[in-house]
């Protein structure tokens, strides 16, 4: 059984995690499978919280990144322009972020920029925490 009292303290539930420990105390023994079952719906529910939070939070940063459409790497054709897959891929691991530095991609119409721009924003922000904002010069 996991430590469902730290669990509760990994998700800032402070109040829950110094009552957990009162009902246990003042129980008795034949009470005790009660607690027990109640303890298998507390941690199922413990480890549904932060995938819940996560998703919540990539819905809420891809709202604010004001994409203008939904786009992803997956849906990029690489044979159709001259870009450089490896490049992108890196980028997409946001590795530059690290260093502070912006991302700014440059060329002619229909060379697949906002296409990649969009992508790469959101794999920032889907698999690397990242808080991202679209910006686009007509």
């Amino acid at each position: 059984m996991s430590d469902i009292p730290a669990q509760f303290k990994a998700l800032k539930l402070y109040g829950m995690a110094s009552c957990y420990t009162e009902p246990r105390q003042q129980n008795t023994p034949d009470r005790m499978a009660d607690l027990d079952s109640a303890d298998r719906i507390l941690s199922q529910l413990l480890q549904a919280e932060p995938t819940e939070r996560n998703i919540r939070s990539i819905r809420y940063q891809t709202q604010v990144a004001r994409f203008p459409v939904q786009r992803h790497l997956q849906g990029f054709d690489f044979n159709q322009s001259k870009v450089d897959q490896q490049l992108i891929q890196q980028l997409a691991a946001m590795e530059f972020t690290t260093a502070a530095q912006n991302l700014v991609l440059v060329g002619g119409t229909g060379t697949g920029k906002t296409h990649l721009a969009i992508a790469i924003g959101t794999s920032g922000i889907q698999h690397h925490n990242k808080k991202v904002c679209f910006g686009s010069r007509h």
